[in-house]
C-alpha cells in the first residue's frame, strides 16, 4: 500500500525518493486492442508512469447514461498499466481541454443557457457530483493506497487560464475526497503569474506546464511555490494541428536538451503527449483566438510514438537520456504492427443525402430554428428546412450565429431540381449572405458541427443556427429540423443506390450525386488485416466510416491528407468504407496506403 507524498521539495513513494518519469497516452484516442502495445512502448522508453485524462463526455454522452465498457473501459486500461509495471496518473477533472470536443464537457450542459461552467454554479456542481458518484468509486480500489497503480489525481485542468474561483477548486477537492480519493491531489497551470495564481489552492500540489525553457518556467513557478516539488505535468514535446494550417513538428534535439536539463535537476516530467492517437468520430475540438480554429482528425502531436504506433527520433532521444541519467535498462521495444497497402478501390455506390434522409432522421418542428442542443443532438449535422413564398424579386439570405458551416439549397415549386446556392462559414466576414431567387420553393440549410471550442472564454459553444435566418431584413420562421448525428449508417442498407455513370478524366459525366451531399460506398476484400491509411486526394470535405465506425473528418484545405485506419477496425474478407462527401464528387476512387501523410510541416523559424 504505497502513497506518493512531498517532503522537502521532493517526491517520495513508500518513503523512498521517487522521480516521476511519465508519458501521456489517452485510452479514448486508441483502439483498446492497441492499449497494451502503447503502454509497453511507455515502458520501453524507460518511463515509470503513464498519465491520462478522463473525458466526461466520453462516459456520460447523454445525461444520466454512463458508459464504462469497450473503448471507455478506464478500469481495464489502468489495470493493464499496473500489470505492465507502470504507475498511473489520472486527470478526471470535469474539464480536460486536450483539443477534445468541448474540453470534455457534455453537450447537454449547453441546453441550459443560464448555466455557468467551471465555477460554483449550483446546477453545474450537481451534474459533476452525479458523474463523480459513478466514476470515482471505480477508481478508488485502483489507487496505490489500496494496492493499485494510481498514485495521483488532478482536481481541475489549467484552471488559471480560465478563472479564479478558488471555492470551486476547493469544492472539487472535497467532493473527490468524500468519494474515497486519498492519493496525492494536484493542479497544473501554465508558467505565468496570472495562471499560477488563479489555478491553485492550499493543500493541493501545484505543478506547471510548458514546452521549452524549463529553467525560466521553474523560476516563475518558484516565485509562487518555493516549497513545492518540481513537476511539469505537461511537457509539450510537440503540438496539434488545425485545419488550414501547416503540420506542427518539434525538433527531437530541442526536446532532448530540455529533458536532459530536467533529469539533471531531478524534475519530475510527464510528456504531453507520449502517444497522441486519433480524434475518432466527431470528438476533435476547436480553439478560438481571433477566429474559430477546428482541430484535425489526427492527434499525432509529433510524439515519441506516432499516431500509428511507430517510434520517432524523440523516442530514441528520451530513451537514451533516461539510460544515461538513471542507469535504468528499459524493457525491449515491441515490434511494429504490420501495415498493408490495399491500393485503389473503385466504383462506389452512391446515395445522396436527401434520398437517404427518411431512413436517417425524423423531423422536429419549431417556429424558430433550434440549436443542436435544443434538439437533443450532440454531434454531426442538422438539416433545416422551410418554405419561401413568391416574392417577385431576389433577396440576400443571411444566417446569424452560424455554428459552424452551412450549405444552402433551394428547390423551386414551379419545378426543377434542387439547386446548390453556396456555402457559409462561421469565420466569414459579416454579413454572410447568399442570393436567393424570388420564386416560391423549399429552402434547406445543412449545418455542420465542426467541434465545440475546448479552451478559453468562448467555450459555451452551442451548435447549429443559434440566432436566426434572414431574407434581407425579414426573419424566417416555421422550420423543420432533421438531426443527423450519424451514429450508425446501417439504415442506408434499405436505400437503393443511384446509378453512377462511369467518369473519365477526359469526359466527366454528371450524376444525381454531383454537387449534393452524398454517401459513397466502397467495398473491398482483405486476406490479411493491418494498419492502413485512406488517402482523400480529390475529395472536398466530409466524414469517413470504416465498417460502420466513424474514423473522423477530412477536408481538402489540409494539412492532413491521409487518415489512419487501425487494423482492428478491418476484417478478413469483405470490408466497407462509406465516405460522406458534403460537396458531391466525380471522384470514383479511394486509395488505401501503407504510408501516412499528415501534411507539409511549417517552415523552420
Amino acid at each position: 500500500m504505497k502513497k506518493l507524498t512531498v517532503k522537502h521539495n521532493q517526491f517520495f513513494l513508500d518513503d523512498m525518493p521517487f522521480q516521476i518519469l511519465s508519458g501521456a497516452v489517452h485510452y479514448f484516442r486508441v483502439v483498446p486492442e492497441y492499449w497494451e502495445d502503447r503502454l509497453r512502448k511507455v515502458k520501453a522508453a524507460g518511463l515509470n508512469t503513464v498519465e491520462t485524462y478522463i473525458p466526461w463526455n466520453f462516459h456520460e454522452r447523454q445525461k444520466g447514461v454512463f458508459t464504462f465498457t469497450g473503448n471507455a473501459d478506464i478500469e481495464r486500461f489502468i489495470k493493464l498499466a499496473g500489470e505492465l509495471g507502470l504507475y498511473v496518473i489520472i486527470r478526471p477533472s470535469p474539464y480536460i481541454c486536450a483539443e477534445w470536443e468541448a474540453g470534455g464537457l457534455p453537450f447537454w450542459l449547453l441546453q441550459d443557457s443560464t448555466l455557468k461552467i467551471r465555477c460554483c454554479c449550483e446546477p453545474y456542481l450537481n451534474y459533476i457530483r452525479a458523474y463523480y458518484h459513478e466514476l470515482l468509486p471505480r477508481l478508488v480500489p485502483l489507487q496505490s493506497t489500496h494496492g493499485g497503480p494510481v498514485i495521483a489525481m488532478q482536481i481541475e485542468n489549467e484552471y488559471g487560464s480560465f478563472g479564479n474561483d478558488t471555492a470551486y477548486l476547493q469544492w472539487l477537492k472535497t467532493d473527490m475526497e468524500d468519494e474515497g480519493i486519498d492519493v496525492l491531489l494536484f493542479t497544473s497551470d501554465g508558467p505565468t503569474p496570472l495562471m499560477l495564481s488563479g489555478g491553485t489552492i492550499p493543500g493541493v500540489l501545484p505543478t506547471v506546464n510548458f514546452g521549452s525553457k524549463p529553467a525560466e518556467s521553474f523560476q516563475c513557478f518558484h516565485r509562487f511555490f518555493p516549497e513545492a516539488s518540481d513537476m511539469v505535468t505537461e511537457f509539450w514535446n510537440g503540438w496539434f494541428d488545425h485545419w488550414g494550417e501547416p503540420h506542427h513538428t518539434q525538433d527531437a534535439a530541442v526536446v532532448a536538451e530540455a529533458f536532459r536539463w530536467m533529469l539533471e535537476h531531478k524534475v519530475s516530467v510527464n510528456f504531453y503527449m507520449f502517444h497522441g492517437g486519433t480524434n475518432f468520430g466527431f470528438y476533435s475540438g476547436a480553439n478560438f483566438s481571433t477566429q474559430y480554429e477546428p482541430t484535425v482528425t489526427s492527434y499525432d502531436y509529433d510524439c515519441p510514438v506516432s499516431e500509428w504506433g511507430g517510434l520517432t527520433p524523440k523516442f530514441t532521444a528520451i530513451r537514451d537520456a533516461i539510460i544515461q541519467y538513471t542507469k535504468v535498462i528499459p524493457d525491449p521495444v515491441p515490434p511494429p504492427a504490420p501495415r498493408i497497402e490495399p491500393g485503389t478501390i473503385l466504383h462506389p455506390a452512391c446515395i445522396d443525402l436527401f434520398t437517404a434522409l427518411p431512413v436517417l432522421s425524423q423531423p422536429l418542428s419549431s417556429a424558430y430554428p433550434l440549436t443542436m442542443e435544443q434538439a437533443g443532438q450532440d454531434y454531426g449535422f442538422m438539416l433545416y428546412r422551410t418554405k419561401l413564398r413568391d416574392r417577385r424579386e431576389p433577396g440576400a439570405l443571411t444566417i446569424k450565429g452560424l455554428r459552424d458551416r452551412a450549405q444552402v439549397f433551394f428547390t423551386p415549386d414551379a419545378g426543377g431540381s434542387r439547386q446548390y446556392l453556396g456555402t457559409l462559414y462561421r469565420n466569414d466576414t459579416e454579413p454572410m449572405s447568399i442570393k436567393v431567387a424570388g420564386e416560391s420553393g423549399v429552402l434547406e440549410i445543412l449545418v455542420e458541427n465542426m467541434g465545440r471550442i475546448n479552451y478559453g472564454a468562448e467555450m459555451f459553444d452551442t451548435k447549429g443556427i443559434t440566432k436566426g435566418v434572414y431574407l434581407d431584413y425579414q426573419s424566417l420562421f416555421n422550420w423543420e429540423h432533421f438531426p443527423l448525428p450519424l451514429e450508425t449508417l446501417a439504415p442506408l442498407a434499405a436505400v437503393k443506390p443511384q446509378e453512377q455513370p462511369q467518369h473519365t478524366a477526359a469526359a466527366p459525366v454528371a450524376s444525381a450525386c454531383d454537387e449534393m451531399p452524398a454517401f459513397y460506398r466502397f467495398t473491398f476484400t482483405l486476406e490479411e488485416t493491418g494498419d492502413t491509411f485512406i488517402d482523400m486526394s480529390g475529395w472536398t470535405k466530409g466524414v469517413i466510416f470504416v465498417n460502420n465506425t466513424n474514423i473522423g473528418r477530412y477536408w481538402n484545405i489540409g494539412p492532413q491528407k491521409r487518415f489512419y485506419i487501425p487494423a482492428p477496425l478491418l476484417h478478413r474478407g469483405e470490408n466497407t468504407v462509406i465516405v460522406f462527401e458534403l460537396h458531391g464528387t466525380q471522384q470514383q476512387r479511394i486509395y488505401l496506403s501503407a504510408e501516412p501523410d499528415l501534411g507539409e510541416p511549417a517552415p523552420e523559424q
